[in-house]
């Protein structure tokens, strides 16, 4: 599905969350606080939206941006390059349950939107443990549905029109996928502890835009 999106997936991402996802980017790359000439992973890194941000927000950093769909990481090899950043931006093939990294590889690790795409989030979130620094923060953005009367409306989006506007644009019936990924997804409560049952130690849970996506900051637990 991943890969029959990707020509339209920055599209799809700008439409239909109303330019807020750049701005969720924002925060997870400040979040990681970084010190100068770190390494960061950036896991589902897709068109590399995240990575880029990372590299923008933190000069001296260097990204490894990996992702499973091989046409994803061909649209973000061309921004890469349009950015000038292919000398700080190395990216690779690969799913996050396995990661080709040796422990403690690197100072930051992130993902944003992919967790909830994962079948084995545990293994995921414990390999984001391993591969990172233990002073390195493990920075994860993730979509939820939302309470409260602001919600409710926000809620309307997501289930209602998100779908629809997604299957359209992309000209794929599988974006419709996002309404139930979302409602399948566990509460941020619920999702914090998974991430404390699978070697992290969590920091901030940080609802954003009226809780219609969570910023995750945690660190490994050793």
């Amino acid at each position: 599905m991943f890969d029959g999106i990707a020509p339209r997936y920055d599209l799809l991402n700008r439409l239909m969350s109303f330019g807020a996802d750049r701005r969720w980017r924002r925060a997870a790359a400040s979040a990681l606080a970084l010190r100068p000439g770190a390494t960061v992973l950036d896991l589902a890194t897709g068109t590399a939206d995240l990575a880029i941000e990372i590299a923008r927000t933190w000069p001296g950093s260097s990204i490894i941006a990996l992702d499973p769909s091989s046409r994803m990481l061909d649209v973000a090899r061309k921004k890469v390059v349009r950015a000038g950043l292919s000398q700080r931006i190395r990216l690779v093939r690969g799913r996050a349950e396995d990661l080709p990294f040796r422990d403690e590889k690197v100072d930051g690790c992130t993902m944003a939107f992919g967790i909830r795409n994962i079948v084995d989030r545990s293994r995921a979130l414990a390999e984001t443990a391993r591969a990172t620094a233990t002073t390195g923060r493990i920075v994860i953005l993730e979509l939820s549905e939302p309470d409260g009367v602001l919600g409710a409306l926000a809620r309307l989006h997501i289930r209602r029109i998100v779908p629809r506007l997604g299957a359209f644009l992309s000209g794929a019936r599988e974006y419709r996928y996002l309404r139930e990924s979302i409602a399948a997804f566990p509460t941020p409560g619920e999702f914090a502890a998974l991430m404390g049952r699978s070697a992290l130690h969590v920091q901030d849970v940080l609802p954003l835009t009226f809780g219609v996506c969570h910023l995750y900051v945690g660190r490994p637990a050793r």
